[in-house]
């Protein structure tokens, strides 16, 4: 599964950097590809993305979701699979959790707190 969600990954990477996709939205935005994710039987990819910024969220997944058929049939034409896979285009939200726990990290009472803890012998018990 996870062989398979990197292909998937890499050979939509290159669609979307070398044009192969033509729409003016797509074309207006760097978009990254962090995760795609497979079921269990192959037959369906969740592919998460983010626009460069993370602004247009929507259109650009709408612009995915309207190029869906020709993704898929390159998809298949590149990867050697018994079925193409079913694609779904989700908004990334990584990104937003990295910099939320960022966030938490950098609080006085967190970094008191981790401090002490690095003051304590690691041999001893407590």
């Amino acid at each position: 599964m996870l062989r398979v969600g990197e292909l998937i990954r890499h050979t939509l990477s290159e669609l979307l950097t070398k044009g192969g996709i033509i729409d003016p939205v797509l074309h207006a935005h760097v978009v990254t590809v962090p995760d795609v994710r497979m079921s269990p039987d192959l037959k369906l990819a969740t592919i998460f993305v983010m626009p460069l910024g993370g602004k247009d969220m929507k259109e650009v997944i709408e612009a995915l979701d309207r190029h869906r058929k020709f993704i898929r049939g390159e998809v298949a034409r590149r990867i050697n699979l018994k079925f193409a896979p079913e694609l779904r285009f989700k908004q990334d939200c990584s990104f937003d959790y990295g910099a939320k726990i960022d966030a938490l990290l950098d609080r006085e009472d967190v970094k008191r707190d981790l401090e002490a803890d690095a003051d304590l012998p690691l041999d001893k018990p407590q």
